[in-house]
Formats: C-alpha cells, structure tokens, sequence
C-alpha cells in the first residue's frame, strides 16, 4: 500500500477540491495512505525535521506546499515530490502550478466586454500565481488602452488587518469610478468587499469585483455576493494522483508540470453591471440578459425603449461593438457551455434550454466560440464528466 505525505493547507476551497481529487485518484487506482503532517511541525523541527520524518514514515511520495528555500533537502529523500506552486515554481521537483496568466487574461476580457475603460488589480505580494495573474489581467488591458491599477498586500489578517487596511482603504478610494477590479483569489476580494461597505463604495456600481477560486462560502460572505473564476482544481489533484503512481511506479522519471486552468465564469452581483452611459442601451442589455432564453426580436425591445429599430441598432452597436443578435447568441452560448459544465443532461435539452430553437447548429456556433464541439467541452472541463472517468 503507496504511503503519500501531504504538506498541504487543507482549510481552502482550493485545496479542498485539489484534495478530493487526489483521494478520488487513490480509490480509482489504489489504495493508498495519507498523512496530513501538522503545519507546526515545520516550524518546530523545520525542513529537515520535515526530511527525517518522511524517512521514519517510509513515505512513498509527497505533495507539499513549500513557501521557503530549502525544498533542494527533499532530494535526499529519493521519491517522487509535487510542489504546489506558492512564492516561486520548483527548478527540482514537479509543479502543481496553473495557467495564471491565462486567468488574468480571462478576468481582463470579462471586464472589457462590459466596456470598462479602467481596471484594478488586488494581489498577493511576491506570490507566483498573483504575480501571473496581474500580468496576464494587465496585457489585456493595455491591448485596449485602458487605465491599469495595482495595489499588493500581503494577506491581511488578525494584527496585520487592523494595521495594514489603511493603505489599502486609501487605493480603494482614488481609483477612478466606475473601475473593474479583479482580485487574486476570493479572499482578497472579500477584502475589498468588506472596505467598500464600511467606505460607502458601492459594489457593482462603482466598483466591479471579481475573484478567483469560485469558493462558495467566502463568495456568499460578501454583500453583495462576489463573482469568481472557477479553476479546474479537482481534475489537478486527479492528474497529481496519476503523476505520483507513474513515478512511484518508475514509468516517468523527469519532473513535469501539472496546469490548473481556468473554467468558467461563476456570476453573482459583484459583476452585475455593464459600464454603459446610454440609459436606453442599459435598459435592453438587461432585459436580455433577463429573457434570453425566449424569443426575443429587434422590434420587441423597441417597444421597452422610445428608440426607432434603426436607431437601438446603431446605438446599441456603439455601445456593446457588437450587434444586439450576437449578444443574444452570446448570451445563450455562455448558458450552454455553463450548463455542459454542470449537469449531464443532452445537448438537445440544453440547447433548448439555451433559447436555441433546435440542436442542429449548436455545434458549430458553440466551435466557433470555444474553439471545442459540445461533447470535447464537456470532456474537457466537466467535473462530472471527470468523477465517471
């Protein structure tokens, strides 16, 4: 029976999900044994106290977070080792790692969609996966001209909190309004949250937020609710379970990176807000989103606003740069896809679910727009679709 020590935080969303993913690999293919070593025994006995335990145990792997120099002393060890990517990736050992300037560029397009002109950054200072993630939030942002923010902070809590806030207090109130801010992960943005209730900054009119994780609790601990970039975090522990036994089991010898992508968006009311001056256009880009999934025609919404069908054409065009037909296939694409993710029902009901009126196209629309067919999406990034595998 394979011994797997684990150095990982397990009170996060995140790892959570990365630990249900590596128990469910274990089942499939196992068993195994964990051991969850306690995070004070690093700090009493330190690395190589850390070392001479997993000697005593006869651990057979272990998937560590390591936040300090000293990860080189696991070699002495002679066994598999996974590093989930903290202040810097490993230059010796496998990488749980993720596509986090992919993320920062998804969190950059989700705001210039909504025709924001300025965006903000909250990060986590000298982490690797803020870092990547302002990165790739900024380079979308430049591409399109608009006014980039950035404020780092380490995480604020207990003294540090009472102590530190201010700073962040005072950036929060000289950002230009109305601002997209995209936070590093959920807990940064329920920071900010909590400083805009007790600074009277109004979230989303002011300020959009949007986190990253998708975890539920903390998202739901903000008023309003937060918005969040849900990663494929399960499926990574499931791919650390599967690089683990093919080391153990001598079929791969050199150190590989496990990628953690971004998914899907989880909308809430941080985000419900489009940065549009045109009242008019404000009031059908709502009334779609309400009722896209009906039939829904040019001459219908000119009934909602006092606009002539070309006119709510041309403005709309202006505002959005794009027609209103596309963001209603847009808006029922993004449903689909969401749908694909979350349940196993046929692409038939979901299309039609979607407001499409057959299944016949959705295939190629939804292509054209993923870059995958229905049934590749699915494989690729569901959840559910991962625990049948």
């Amino acid at each position: 029976m394979k011994k797997i020590l684990l150095l990982v935080d397990h009170s996060s969303e995140f790892s959570r999900c990365l630990l249900r993913g590596l128990i469910r690999y274990s089942k499939d293919f196992g068993p195994w044994i964990f051991y969850r070593l306690p995070s004070y025994y690093q700090d009493l006995y330190g690395t190589k106290g850390i070392v001479e335990w997993a000697k005593d145990w006869q651990a057979d792997a272990i998937l560590a977070r390591w936040d300090q120099d000293g990860t080189n002393l696991l070699t002495e060890l002679n066994i598999p080792v996974i590093l989930q990517n903290y202040k810097n990736k490993s230059i010796y050992f496998s990488n749980l790692t993720g596509d986090y300037i992919g993320t920062g560029e998804m969190a950059g397009n989700f705001f210039i969609k909504r025709k924001y002109k300025n965006f903000a950054f909250y990060g986590n200072k000298d982490v690797v996966w803020s870092r990547e993630r302002a990165e790739g939030f900024r380079r979308e942002v430049e591409k399109v001209g608009g006014n980039y923010y950035s404020f780092e902070s380490e995480s604020l809590n207990g003294e540090q909190w009472s102590s530190r806030h201010i700073e962040l207090d005072e950036w929060l109130l000289s950002l230009p309004k109305p601002i997209g801010l995209f936070a590093c992960d959920d807990s940064f943005a329920l920071q900010v949250s909590e400083i805009c209730k007790i600074k009277n900054i109004r979230i989303p009119q002011e300020i959009a937020l949007l986190g990253v994780d998708n975890d539920e609790l903390i998202c739901n601990l903000s008023d309003p609710p937060i918005s969040s970039i849900e990663l494929d975090v399960e499926k990574g522990g499931y791919e650390a379970g599967r690089l683990i036994d093919q080391m153990i089991n001598k079929e791969r010898k050199t150190p590989v990176d496990i990628v953690i992508r971004p998914i899907r968006f989880e909308l809430r009311q941080s985000t419900e807000r489009y940065n549009i001056d045109n009242e008019y256009i404000a009031e059908i880009i709502k009334h779609i989103e309400s009722h896209f999934t009906s039939e829904i025609n040019i001459d219908g919404l000119t009934q909602i606003v006092p606009l002539s069908r070309r006119n709510l054409e041309i403005k709309f065009k202006e505002e959005m740069g794009t027609s209103i037909y596309q963001f209603i296939l847009q808006c029922r694409v993004e449903l689909f896809a969401d749908l694909l993710l979350t349940t196993n029902r046929s692409l038939f009901d979901l299309a039609i679910e979607s407001g499409f009126n057959d299944s016949k196209n959705i295939s190629r629309i939804f292509k054209k727009t993923k870059g995958y067919t229905p049934n590749e999406y699915r494989r690729k990034f569901s959840k559910l679709e991962a625990k049948r595998q």
